[in-house]
């Protein structure tokens, strides 16, 4: 039951992980590197500190008993992630939502299942069992998921005008992107590196009385404290560089309600990581293939969103039976993935 309820858990977050991006379409008269800081400000600071507080009793004291090396780790894959968290941004705006977060976090899903057990020296072990090789075939779907979707925007970019691509993206540029995207998915799967690091403090919390579903709260602070470092070394550069800087007070602009949707996402974004640490601490044996499961369904929920919001209007038939095809493999890749770990259990 626990891994079953791990998937639902799973899926939850990525429901909010597709969704985050939308009350950013409503910020008006801020630049991105505006918007994009003080969205962050909320995700990577005030929500992982409030959840964090409300969730692990005694969470500075946890944090304060953690072995110095875990700190600094858990901290360093945060600041890689965060490269990652920075990028991802770009690749929305350069691909859209259904393709920007297929490739990306496709990548992201393979590098960030695949690397722990490779650096843990247990890869191996997928091979001799029959769980371990349903989690590989699994893996293996969700890469050919992936490569279909990118087909899907070359076909898009082909077939359409730059009138027409601009129409439902307005920065759409296939090259820029897909080059953004790649980085931003291999530097994303540091996450998943950062909270293997940090099982420590998941022991120390449990120890001072945690829920298990809570447990990876507490390095969650650690992590996007990192993330909050890189973005906002860029974004401050890009403020003082654009000029940009006024956007906080010019009184042409709807402060207060951008403020108001920047915290609406910059929640709804932290609330994808909540609930992957809840469902990461249900999945067994095989706890790191939920990043798979993870990255699947955020595909999944992202790409509805892009269809409703039109990205593939104008596209041919082929193209968006092709990345429904894509996105359909990406989504059956996390029931492959759940009977693998089923089996483990």
């Amino acid at each position: 039951m626990s891994v079953f309820l791990g998937v639902i858990l799973h899926a939850l977050g990525g429901f909010a992980s597709g969704s985050f991006y939308l009350p950013y379409k409503k910020v008006n008269g801020w630049a991105w590197e505006s918007y994009w800081l003080v969205g962050g400000l909320f995700s990577w600071l005030l929500a992982p500190i409030l959840l964090g507080y409300l969730t692990v009793p005694n969470l500075w004291g946890v944090l304060g008993q953690a072995d110095t090396s875990t700190l600094i780790w858990t901290y360093i894959w945060g600041l890689l992630w965060g490269m990652g968290g920075l990028t991802f941004g770009l690749a929305m705006r350069y691909l859209g939502l259904s393709l920007g977060m297929a490739v990306t976090l496709g990548l992201c899903a393979v590098f960030g299942t695949l690397v722990p057990p490779i650096w843990e020296g247990t890869l191996g072990t997928l091979f001799a069992t029959t769980s371990g090789r349903y989690v590989l075939l699994g893996l293996g779907i969700c890469v050919a998921g992936i490569l279909l979707c990118g087909r899907a925007g070359i076909m898009k970019e082909r077939g359409q005008t730059t009138a027409e691509k601009q129409a439902s993206v307005a920065e759409f540029d296939l090259r820029k992107g897909l080059g953004v995207a790649v980085f931003s998915g291999v530097m994303s799967a540091c996450m998943s590196f950062g909270l293997t690091a940090g099982q420590p403090i998941a022991e120390l919390a449990a120890q001072n009385g945690a829920n298990p579903l809570y447990v990876n709260n507490a390095i969650l602070v650690i992590i996007l404290l990192g993330g909050l470092t890189t973005n906002a070394i860029w974004t401050i550069y890009l403020n003082i560089k654009n000029n940009t800087y006024t956007d906080y007070t010019r009184v042409s602009a709807p402060i207060l309600r951008n403020i108001i949707f920047c915290a609406l996402a910059g929640f709804t974004w932290y609330f994808q990581f909540f609930f992957y640490g809840m469902g990461d601490s249900q999945m067994g044996e095989y706890r790191f293939s939920g990043w798979t499961l993870h990255m699947a369904f955020i595909i999944a929920f992202s790409s509805m969103w892009g269809l409703i919001l039109h990205e593939w209007k104008g596209a041919s038939s082929a193209t968006l039976r092709t990345i429904s095809a894509g996105i359909l493999l990406v989504v059956f890749s996390t029931v492959v993935v759940g009977i693998g770990n089923y089996l483990a259990a």
